[in-house]
């Protein structure tokens, strides 16, 4: 495991291990496979990885805008892991639908015709898909794992690759990008490497979820004011949505098995909710007269943040959805 330049290398193996010592804040719901299209194969010398990664950040930052590079893992030819931005915030890798989300950047060109993925590289994409899914507690199914195919470029709305579509993570990825091809050969493998099939039960109860509303939110290591701050995790940012498992003088403690306290007051309560219509659009007020933004589809989790008349805010999107097509789990 090697740092440099604020990322992390580290072999399949490592980043097994280093993930179940992980504490995160933000609830995970989602986990993007991309591919790199450029750089891809014919730029790896198999040494270079560091500067990859900084030229991906570059062009994120001077030619998108953004605030840091897009993704929080990118995977190699040679089959090694390299962390990108802090999983505490959301990635910027499908629009509409970074939210609750981890991004992972494969290398390469996976288009049918161009880069032929590596044993190694192929092993990899399997594992650390099915970890995160293990660790987040995430079923190997088409709503936890997405590609980026299935999303509209301009909207978000997900319409599985029929309009205005990039052909990423690739028409050549584990057999295709479609949503059958992911179902047949992508999510048997997945689920065969660990990734769970049937819903698997904190071992904590959870009171509720709240958003996060400052700008950054420090974790403490008592319901105190004065108690030091957490060292083995990053402060919450604007929008995560975290897991109150116990609550205390205006304090709330986001770990199950740490003791890890927020100030209640920088935060606002959510619901978790479930979409059960087989497409749910979203407007941009409460009412079916607002203008379509996008959609949401039958499966798909989302926290409420506000209910005005029947309707539904989904947390940190101005968008709207009706609360008849919901089923809230908390």
């Amino acid at each position: 495991m090697t740092t440099k330049s604020g990322f992390t290398l580290m072999s399949i193996q490592e980043f097994e291990t280093w993930i179940d010592a992980l504490r995160l804040a933000r609830t995970i719901l989602t986990i993007q496979e991309h591919h790199t299209f450029s750089p891809a194969y014919p730029q790896f010398n198999g040494g270079n990885h560091f500067a990859l990664q900084q030229g991906m950040k570059s062009y994120h930052v001077t030619h998108n805008g953004w605030s840091d590079i897009g993704q929080h893992f990118s995977t190699f030819p040679d089959g090694s892991i390299m962390t990108g931005r802090s999983l505490e915030t959301s990635p910027a890798c499908i629009v509409g639908q970074n939210a609750h989300a981890i991004c992972i950047e494969n290398l390469g060109n996976f288009d049918t015709g161009k880069d032929a993925m590596t044993a190694a590289q192929r092993d990899t994409i399997i594992r650390i898909t099915a970890k995160l899914c293990s660790r987040f507690h995430l079923l190997v199914n088409t709503n936890s794992i997405v590609y980026h195919h299935w999303f509209d470029l301009s909207t978000g709305e997900r319409n599985n690759g029929t309009k205005n579509n990039k052909t990423c993570p690739g028409t050549g990825f584990f057999g295709g990008n479609k949503v059958a091809d992911c179902v047949a050969n992508f999510l048997p493998l997945v689920a065969l490497a660990g990734g769970p099939v049937a819903p698997v039960a904190d071992t904590a109860a959870i009171l509720k979820y709240v958003s996060v509303t400052a700008s950054s939110l420090n974790i403490r290591t008592k319901p105190d004011a004065t108690s030091t701050k957490v060292t083995d995790r990053a402060a919450a940012t604007m929008g995560a949505i975290l897991r109150v498992y116990k609550e205390s003088n205006g304090w709330y403690k986001i770990s199950g098995s740490q003791e890890h306290w927020v100030l209640a007051k920088y935060t606002t309560e959510v619901k978790r909710a479930t979409v059960k219509a087989d497409t749910l659009n979203a407007r941009n007020g409460p009412g079916k007269d607002f203008e379509k933004l996008g959609s949401y589809t039958k499966g798909q989790e989302l926290f409420i943040v506000k209910e005005e008349n029947g309707w539904c805010k989904v947390n940190m999107d101005d968008r709207w959805v009706s609360k008849d097509f919901l089923a809230f789990t908390n």
